[in-house]
């Protein structure tokens, strides 16, 4: 397990699977108010666990939030709410209702598209990005203080990646998406009437770090990386 800070008081947890070939990261946002950004697999929760340990009291846990109904976004959801009795779980409105709050051992707060809520330093704007990266219900959250988007299985890149890096990070997950169109993991990005226009939207945050749930996190031109990561999606999804 792998413990870096990627921007002021965010943390990557990093656990690399060989068998799978890629990262499973998660985020922990340090704050009055400590904020989770994936759970991870159910499997992997004590490891996870004690690595959150090591930064903050797991019990202090105010906010669990993921993308979209899925394992490794939120299958260790109740383990973790088992240990922080405050916590609550953050998802899209159509998350909390289609899955989570039958889920869950606690209903989550239904958030609704560009609703803000506070950690104490830090806002959250939450964003509503259905079937980006996948799933009717999916969301992505944008720490605006520090500009920091937490994009879920965007930017996927594979290998055990470096934390946080400034080199191009669409080239990877172009020539990833290609490979997997032709193989079992073929059509994991749906390519759909507002998949262009959420990116685009994204890149009008003009985020400086990229929180990515598989591969190196990005930091720098967090514009440019969205408008390109459109281009990659449409030149490679967009006539299917």
């Amino acid at each position: 397990m792998k413990i870096d800070e990627i921007a002021p008081d965010i943390f990557r947890f990093s656990l690399f699977v060989p068998q799978m070939g890629f990262q499973f990261n998660q985020f922990l946002v340090r704050d009055d108010e400590p904020l989770l950004f994936h759970t991870g697999m159910r499997h992997m929760f004590p490891e996870f666990k004690e690595a959150v340990a090591q930064v903050i009291d797991p019990a202090t846990l105010r906010w669990i939030s993921f993308s979209h109904f899925e394992a490794d976004e939120c299958g260790a959801l109740n383990e973790w709410l088992d240990v922080s009795p405050q916590a609550t779980p953050v998802c899209s409105f159509l998350g909390a209702i289609v899955s989570v709050n039958d889920f869950a051992s606690r209903p989550a707060r239904a958030m609704n598209d560009d609703e803000v809520f506070s950690t104490g330093k830090y806002r959250f704007r939450f964003l509503a990005t259905p079937h980006v990266p996948h799933c009717w219900e999916a969301s992505l959250l944008f720490e605006e203080t520090n500009k920091t988007l937490f994009s879920s299985d965007l930017f996927f890149n594979g290998g055990d990646a470096e934390p946080l890096t400034r080199s191009d990070v669409v080239g990877a997950f172009k020539d990833g998406l290609i490979a997997s169109e032709k193989g079992p993991f073929a059509h994991a990005y749906p390519y759909t009437s507002l998949t262009d226009s959420t990116l685009k939207r994204l890149a009008t945050l003009k985020p400086n770090t990229i929180g990515v749930m598989h591969g190196s996190s990005f930091n720098g031109d967090g514009e440019k990386a969205l408008l390109d990561l459109a281009t990659a999606m449409k030149d490679v999804l967009g006539n299917d």
